[in-house]
């Protein structure tokens, strides 16, 4: 075990240790040693908000609750993906600055009202129908994003994602990271890197755009690293970099609302505009889509009958009730009544429509709050409006959680070697170790 007085997570998303391992991301290589690379096996499933959630509090998705990246609230039948507010989770990053730490978190999900003495999430202004009106990031302290955006300009919202989606956000990330360094000096340091999730999911991982996606990350990567062998602290330095999850190339979206609604489980209303807007109200049971899992909830007395719909659906491997959630590590009231994960090949999309024409207005639009499901076909420029409806373009997709991420350490204070595959869940209480913190929180693995 080796005592660290700082220590950096960089969570570079879609990063695999065979990228590592195969040169394509020099500066990484050089920072983590062979014998400090790792498989990072992520619990089911393996989709971003519970994966960072599983990676900051050492806990399964059955146990802190994010099952999804989205949420179904049976009470008002209503769907809400990519909240913001913190709401009532306990990270490393809080427990960490109450425990008399300096902390400092970079975009990821629900930081809002977070305790974390430095944070930064997008947070744009918007009028009552998700139109931007002005850009901004909520922060801690409460003027350090009028800060950056003078050094930097305004957090670059539209290359984070969608169709114009590059490298230029994860540079800002970084860059407004190193500002975090230079003012305030944390001793636990979290980044999120979304680079590698464009390409990703759009061309899949055996692409040639996902090995020059890696090239570029790796280069924005290696600049910070400089900055920080460049700081006084840089001997007490220990940098984890950690990825969520690896992806599978896929070419068969799978429809399971479409399905729902041949069964007369689903119905559609009017959506003011010309198009059909899902009635969550009035359907028996709706599928809540997620990459390659998706979230079933139904009405009592109408679970059957959304299984025998679902079931033979080409590209669906498994229908998860009671026991399978059980079995798979998602048995949580959030959960669906029923989980369907797809084959290695296949992803969910959320039409419930089959003509371009009836469409909702908001399918052909960037409107990561409106859907209903997460939908990967926004990184698409379309023929009529700014993304497209052809499903059959996405090239990638993840959840299934059987393609592991990477973990690895480098750096002067940083262990020298790790054990070959590290369970997700053994990464916050590793660091609380080093870091010499007690944080009272209820880990599932011990310390590396």
């Amino acid at each position: 075990m080796t005592d660290t007085g700082r220590a950096v997570v960089l969570d570079v998303i879609g990063l695999e240790r065979e990228h590592v391992d195969a040169g394509l991301a020099p500066n990484i290589a050089e920072l983590v040693p062979e014998s400090a690379r790792a498989d990072l096996e992520m619990p089911f499933p393996a989709v971003t908000l519970p994966a960072q959630s599983t990676l900051a509090t050492g806990r399964s998705p059955k146990n802190h609750g994010d099952v999804a990246n989205g949420e179904y609230d049976r009470d008002t039948d209503s769907v809400a993906l990519w909240e913001r507010d913190r709401e009532s989770r306990d990270r490393l990053w809080e427990t960490a600055s109450e425990a008399g730490l300096m902390t400092a978190v970079f975009c990821f999900q629900h930081l809002i009202g977070t305790s974390a003495d430095v944070a930064l999430t997008p947070s744009p202004i918007e009028d009552e129908e998700n139109n931007i009106l002005e850009m901004n990031c909520w922060t801690n302290p409460d003027g350090f994003y009028d800060e950056l955006e003078a050094e930097y300009g305004h957090f670059p919202l539209h290359t984070y994602w969608g169709p114009g989606a590059n490298e230029t956000s994860s540079e800002w990330i970084l860059n407004a990271a190193r500002e975090s360094v230079e003012r305030y000096d944390p001793d636990l340091l979290w980044i999120y890197v979304p680079h590698l999730d464009y390409a990703g999911l759009a061309h899949g991982p055996s692409s040639d755009e996902l090995a020059d996606a890696i090239g570029l990350v790796d280069d924005l990567v290696g600049g910070f690293l400089d900055s920080l062998r460049g700081d006084d602290r840089w001997d007490e330095t220990a940098v984890h970099v950690a990825s969520e999850y690896g992806f599978h190339d896929v070419d068969t979206p799978i429809y399971p609302n479409r399905a729902l609604r041949e069964a007369g489980l689903l119905e559609v209303q009017d959506d003011g505009e010309g198009g059909e807007e899902v009635d969550l109200e009035g359907s028996n049971a709706f599928a809540m889509v997620d990459h390659q899992v998706t979230h079933v909830y139904a009405d009592e007395g109408a679970v059957d009958d959304a299984r025998e719909a679902l079931s033979g659906l080409k590209g669906v491997e498994q229908v998860l009730g009671e026991d399978g959630k059980e079995e798979w590590g998602v048995a949580h009231p959030n959960a669906g009544d029923l989980v369907l994960v797809a084959e290695p090949s296949a992803w969910f999309q959320y039409y419930w429509w089959h003509e371009d024409e009836d469409a909702p207005f908001y399918a052909r639009d960037m409107d990561i709050h409106a859907k209903p499901g997460f939908d990967p076909v926004e990184l698409f420029f379309g023929d009529e409006g700014l993304v497209s409806l052809d499903a059959t373009k996405v090239g990638g997709s993840h959840g299934r959680g059987d393609v592991d991420g990477f973990y690895g350490t480098g750096g002067p204070a940083a262990d020298a070697s790790i054990p070959d595959t590290v369970d997700a869940r053994a990464v916050a209480p590793t660091l609380a170790d080093r870091l010499g913190v007690d944080v009272g929180m209820d880990f599932e693995r011990d310390p590396l």
